[in-house]
């Protein structure tokens, strides 16, 4: 067993050691270091265990970054702050304690430490940076707590092995694709103090099979719940003045206009007659759905129904003025189209073949043309 208790094996300047030059595979920081610089021990990948003196108050820019052997370390109550990347890539590191002094776990810290499997974050904390925990690929559960108000983009993004997570009520926001494919993810509660959701937010999370919307909620981004396969439906609390669910199916609250149709919805689907307008992307990748209804109140299509790819037969009325130019793209098994009472056979293959769209089709059959 090594220790690195030589001073020559640090380069420490006004109590900010700059650089560890040893080699050992243990080691203790001396007495009277009062920050662990930027690099300071990146790229160290003898090093499995670091003992840091209650002296420190601060760990740098990527100060272990690398240390892919990197298996345990004690972080003092004396460090107020861990700075962006500080442990990333530490890919051997299991467990870590972050102390109780500690107000925010800035962006990347702990990307890619793909060994870590439990992490205790403290009630200080106010916010978790974007990529904080990107690719921990076997992170299994995470509490956050009633201290924290916003959750960065890609903050647990990849973490695959996450089943359950518990987001108190201090929350207002979920970045950017926040969670994206945790395909272990089974169900998560969003708390009433969250306003929006982010882009891509639960894109992946192929387990999901159900989620409730709050009132608190005003802003869904694109693509929140894309490839969630089996997420049958998507609930809206009923005092939400946003947003509203019929059978799992958000609709905007006055039911105008489709939004989001979860990916998990199965066999046909009638789209309300309350409905004017079918936004872009609010079927898209629904692989399960088989047929759609659309009602005369329906006046505009935008790119709905892309990656649709068992959907055979879809009903239009005459009162659709405009349909997205890649409405159906990947709806590789559509074989008729019916409007206004006239059926439509198509041949997916042979229109892409000739450098055409669905949207076209549709185009020459409401001006009485053929397809050529």
């Amino acid at each position: 067993m090594l220790y690195a208790c030589g001073l020559a094996d640090f380069e420490i300047e006004d109590g900010v050691l700059k650089k560890y030059k040893g080699d050992s595979t243990e080691v203790i920081i001396p007495d009277g270091v009062t920050s662990i610089g930027n690099l300071a021990f990146s790229y160290c990948s003898n090093l499995t265990s670091i003992t840091i003196p209650d002296s420190v108050t601060s760990i740098g820019d990527s100060a272990f970054r690398d240390c892919t052997r990197l298996a345990s370390i004690t972080i003092p109550n004396s460090v107020t702050s861990i700075s962006t990347r500080a442990f990333c890539y530490c890919s051997s590191l299991k467990i870590i304690t972050i102390p109780d002094s500690v107000t925010s776990i800035d962006h990347c810290v702990f990307l890619g430490c793909s060994s870590l499997k439990s992490i205790t974050i403290p009630d200080g904390v106010t916010s978790i940076g974007g990529y904080a925990f990107n690719g921990c690929s076997s992170l299994a559960s995470i509490t956050i707590p009633d201290s924290v108000t916003s959750i960065g983009d890609n903050a647990f993004y990849w973490c695959i092995s996450l089943a359950s997570i518990t987001i108190l009520d201090s929350v207002t926001s979920i970045g950017e694709s926040a969670f994206s494919y945790c395909s272990s993810l089974t169900s998560i509660t969003i708390p009433d103090s969250v306003t929006s959701i982010g882009d891509n937010a639960f894109l992946g999370c192929s387990s999901l099979a159900s989620i409730t919307i709050p009132d608190s909620v005003t802003s869904i981004g694109e693509d929140a719940f894309q490839y969630c396969e089996n997420l049958t439906e998507i609930k809206v609390n009923e005092n939400n003045n946003k947003y509203c669910d019929v059978d799992g199916v958000i609709f905007s609250k006055d039911k105008k206009t489709l939004i989001i149709c979860p990916n998990g919805k199965k066999g046909h689907y009638s789209v309300p007659d309350s409905v004017t307008s079918i936004e872009c992307g609010t079927f898209e990748d629904c692989s399960s759905l088989t047929s759609i209804t659309i009602p005369n109140s329906v006046t505009s299509i935008g790119n709905a129904f892309m990656g649709c790819s068992n959907l055979t037969s879809i009903t239009i009325p005459d009162s659709v003025t405009s349909i997205g130019d890649c409405a159906f793209l990947g709806c590789s098994s559509l074989t008729s189209i019916i409007i206004n009472g006239n059926e439509l056979k198509i041949n997916y293959n042979e229109i892409k073949d000739a450098g055409k769209s669905i949207t076209d089709a549709i185009d020459i059959i409401h001006n009485k043309k053929l397809l050529t």
